[in-house]
């Protein structure tokens, strides 16, 4: 895979990674809790959780292509468990 293609990717990867985080949080944990609704909690989560993982592989992939010193690449990790942080390093970083 090319450096190009795996910006692409990190940056769909990147955009699925915040809005599964945005609706893990916002909707399916309020079902869970205030609904007794706990189906979703495990649908969204997992995937989330590949997202996650491969949000992190690609983050670690990218980090010579686009030459990343290690405070760019421990920000742009961090921000993966922030909400809202993977749209933050897509409009600054990519």
């Amino acid at each position: 895979m090319t450096a190009t293609q795996s910006k692409r990717l990190f940056k769909w990867v990147s955009l699925l990674e915040g809005l599964s985080f945005l609706l893990l949080l916002f909707i399916a944990m309020p079902l869970k809790y205030f609904f007794e609704m706990p189906q979703m909690v495990s649908h969204v989560g997992m995937a989330h959780g590949i997202l996650f993982i491969g949000y992190i592989a690609l983050a670690l992939l990218l980090i010579r292509p686009m030459e990343w010193n290690l405070k760019q690449t421990a920000l742009i990790m961090g921000c993966s468990l922030i909400p809202f942080g993977p749209f933050y390093v897509e409009k600054k970083y990519l």
